[in-house]
């Protein structure tokens, strides 16, 4: 069954290539049908699959042709399934089979219809073949084409000189990390002689390597996982990467694209282990942006921009996790974190559809009557997402504390803070948009109303995961007394590097309760100031308080890399263009044409098609040899 693997990228590839060739002769029900069932059939071949995986659960390399063979590098062109690998399939194309259905309601209208889709195909394939390569550089390949569809998805509406903005700095940004990345891979062949997974892995066991060459080869490794999954310092795009399409949001923030630096990681478990110090920097990178993020979402008042860096801060609290060795409690939480984040988005689209295009919550409220399945299962994924039981959230981040506490102390009490300022800005928002009275304008209040089948059905499955997807992760103290077998762990023990966790049944039971307590008072908090009380957020003319106005403007980080790095590198690119690129190459180059075109002006006064004049030379020309001949004897 394995070998059916080059199916999975192969049907969203098909898909992209007749929608890009032939869109303008395509009807939109074709469209309709073709790129939504593309990604289909590449779920349905993931699940069976996955079934054969259940089976006998070991890694299966399929290789589909040589690729690169120059003396000692070889790359194969092959897919690599194992346990990690298809639970990272399984999510790409099962949620984004729900995107692509929702975007066939919410991109209806658009003129561009075929080619949003065959963006989002594209990006789908890109992102199969980065979680499915069996080497470095295949995953690399597929790392560079989500970033370039990122690029086309950001700035669909490119005409938007803000929009084409955002993705020009998620590009930049992204390439930034994307360095790092290329320059960690050339580093490791170097070391270890191959790019392959398998030969590399299985390496460290048996040669001795400088520990401060595997220190370097994790650091630039990571650099490209800071940039692909928006951690300090390469974040600032991600938030602005809400100028694209309310699904393309959904996608990138939810299944795909933020998710490929914490697979990378999570692939390289092994290679990581070795270097305790990128462990503990990618542990301290971690929760200081879920703190940064989470403190910023605290007071955005555009529906999306909160859920942004609400994606920010969820990542790095992933990334604390895997920096204290908790790879598989990473992994999970990027399944459940896929469920009711994609939830949030769609939800949030369906909200802005309702709005009339208008993100802003201070000019919501009062929407649970007029959209009851857009407000019911965003409240299911709010739930999800706070971290309550028995809702898919709270297993994951329960798996994710539990590791960091037994690690690191401190690490877990900023984590538990993270936590709670999570479920305090997800129920202002909730809060804010769905009860209280409607605070916009006559015409979006006779405008609100449900969003169409293809939209809200979707939201109804995404809700159901979002209830029942942590299950597959049940707590480990909790679950062997219980009964329950953690089967998530067991299935990728095969994949991801394990490490047990120590913790008696007793704590496990106490932090549960306390988190679970700490986040009740954070809701009843939130309920009283936004709903008991009725306060809304000022609006951008009134003042504020200092601290709040510079949490409010984002610590004004961006403003900062403007002035400190954008600035004066248009200043000295604009000097090297005006006095190297101009004054020097170009002059030069000009003036070696300008010379050209003077002395061939002067020559041709030599073709005077007389033959006088050129029997007049030569016989010039003789005397004048002659005369030297004379001299030089």
């Amino acid at each position: 069954m394995e070998q059916l693997v080059y199916l999975i990228p192969l049907f969203p590839l098909v898909s992209f290539i007749i929608i890009a060739l032939f869109g303008k002769n395509l009807s939109k029900s074709i469209t309709t049908f073709l790129a939504p069932g593309s990604i289909l059939a590449s779920f349905i071949v993931a699940l069976l699959i996955f079934g054969a995986q259940l089976s006998h659960n070991h890694a299966v390399s399929v290789p589909l042709l040589s690729w690169f063979h120059v003396g000692n590098f070889n790359a194969e062109f092959s897919f690599l399934v194992d346990s990690l690998s298809i639970i990272f399939t399984l999510v790409i194309t099962g949620v984004g089979f729900l995107i692509h259905v929702y975007s066939t309601g919410y991109m209806h209208d658009e003129k561009d219809y075929n080619r949003y889709f065959s963006y989002l195909n594209l990006f789908v394939f890109f992102m199969l073949l980065l979680v499915l390569g069996d080497n470095f550089l295949l995953m690399f390949v597929g790392w560079e084409g989500v970033g370039l569809c990122s690029y086309l998805l950001i700035g669909f509406w490119f005409r938007n000189i803000n929009y084409s903005n955002a993705a020009n700095k998620a590009f930049i940004m992204n390439r930034i990390g994307d360095l790092g990345f290329l320059l960690g891979i050339i580093l490791t062949f170097g070391v270890f002689g191959s790019i392959n997974y398998h030969e590399v892995f299985t390496q460290i066991g048996t040669i001795v390597v400088d520990g401060k060459l595997i220190t370097w080869i994790t650091l630039l490794l990571f650099i490209g996982a800071m940039g692909k999954s928006a951690q300090i310092p390469l974040y600032t795009w991600l938030p602005d990467a809400m100028a694209g399409p309310t699904p393309v949001s959904a996608l990138i923030h939810a299944a795909t694209m933020v998710t490929a630096g914490i697979y990378m990681v999570a692939r390289c478990g092994v290679l990581f282990s070795m270097s305790e110090f990128t462990m503990h920097l990618i542990s301290i990178i971690g929760i200081s942006t879920a703190l940064l993020a989470a403190s910023i979402a605290l007071f955005q008042n555009d529906i999306k921009k909160v859920l942004a860096y609400s994606t920010v801060s969820q990542l790095g609290l992933i990334f604390c996790a895997l920096g204290v060795g908790a790879f598989s409690a990473g992994v999970f939480h990027v399944v459940t974190h896929a469920f009711f984040k994609a939830l949030l988005f769609l939800g949030a689209g369906s909200v802005i559809h309702g709005m009339s295009g208008d993100q802003d919550i201070r000019n919501m409220g009062g929407l649970k009557s007029k959209m009851p399945v857009t407000y019911i299962t965003f409240f299911i994924a709010t739930i999800a997402i706070s971290g309550l039981p028995p809702f898919a959230g709270f297993f994951s981040k329960d798996q994710m504390l539990a590791e960091i506490f037994v690690h690191n102390k401190v690490l877990f009490v900023l984590a538990v803070a993270v936590s709670l300022m999570t479920a305090f800005y997800m129920f202002r928002l909730l809060f804010l948009t769905f009860f209280g009275e409607f605070r916009g304008n006559d015409i979006q209040k006779n405008h609100v109303h449900e969003s169409p089948k293809s939209m809200t059905v979707p939201l109804m499955i995404l809700a159901v995961l979002s209830v029942l997807g942590g299950f597959i992760g049940f707590p480990h103290e909790l679950g062997h007394t219980l009964g329950i077998h953690h089967w998530l762990d067991a299935f990728l023990a095969t994949s991801v590097k394990m490490e047990a966790t120590e913790m008696t049944l007793n704590t496990e039971l106490i932090l549960m309760a306390v988190t679970i307590i700490l986040i009740l008072v954070m809701i009843v908090l939130a309920r009283t100031i936004f709903l008991s009380n009725k306060s809304v957020p000022n609006s951008d003319d009134e003042a504020m308080p200092l601290w709040k106005e510079v949490i409010y403007y984002k610590y004004y980080i961006d403003e900062i890399y403007e002035a400190v790095i954008v600035k004066p590198l248009n200043r000295i690119s604009g000097l090297l263009y005006h006095y190297i690129e101009r004054s020097g190459i170009d002059a030069m180059v000009n003036g070696i044409g300008t010379s050209v075109v003077n002395w061939s002006q002067l020559l041709r006064l030599t073709q005077t098609g007389g033959l006088g004049f050129y029997v007049g030379a030569m016989v010039v020309s003789i005397i004048v040899l002659i005369i030297l001949m004379f001299v030089k004897i």
